[in-house]
């Protein structure tokens, strides 16, 4: 009974290795063109990447700011006054400073200084070189002092010299100060420059 039951459990063994074997033989040798039920997957891939690339980046940004310079005038023994300025473009920047003297606050102190050290005559005479002084004394009735002379023979002799008057006109050109000069000059000269900015623009 034993011998039997191996022999037919070898004999379903042997069975199963030839089905098994059959088949791996029959997926090997299939043909589409020869079973219809053979199922034959071909797959062909072609790829063909071309890349061009080209990259230009463009920064703009402003130029640096030309600053005018600082120019100190706190000290107020000084009669200066500071002027500066700046002129920038795409190009170029330009930047300048200059100090300009204060007639005015230089006659006022020139006369203080004479009128502290007792020269009150003197002190007068240089505040008469103003003309709104000058006209202030004349309708008052004191005359600036001319060459010595005060009172009414001041003022004969300033009637007599009409042309020494302060803002007198007498037909004659007046000439620039060299304070007035180098303040023109300096105009003169960036106007220049910014005529010059334009013409490279």
């Amino acid at each position: 009974m034993i011998r039997t039951l191996l022999t037919i459990t070898s004999s379903i063994v042997a069975l199963l290795f030839i089905v098994l074997l059959a088949s791996k033989v029959y997926a090997e040798g299939c043909d589409s063109a020869t079973n219809a039920n053979c199922i034959e997957t071909n797959s062909n891939t072609t790829s063909n990447v071309n890349s061009n690339l080209t990259s230009e980046t463009t920064v703009k940004s402003p130029p640096p700011s030309a600053m005018s310079p600082t120019i100190n005038n706190s000290n107020s023994d000084l009669c200066t006054v500071g002027v500066s300025g700046a002129v920038q473009t795409q190009i170029l920047g330009i930047s300048a400073g200059t100090t300009t003297r204060d007639m005015n606050c230089e006659r006022l102190k020139n006369a203080k200084v004479l009128y502290d050290m007792g020269m009150k005559v003197a002190a007068v005479s240089v505040l008469c070189q103003d003309k709104r002084v000058f006209d202030s004394m004349m309708n008052a009735g004191t005359p600036c002092p001319y060459d010595g002379l005060v009172g009414q023979p001041a003022k004969d002799a300033w009637n007599n010299n009409q042309h020494l008057i302060p803002g007198s006109k007498t037909g004659k050109k007046e000439e620039w100060s060299d304070d007035t000069k180098s303040t023109a000059t300096g105009a003169s000269a960036v106007g220049g420059l910014l005529l010059a900015l334009l013409f490279i623009l």
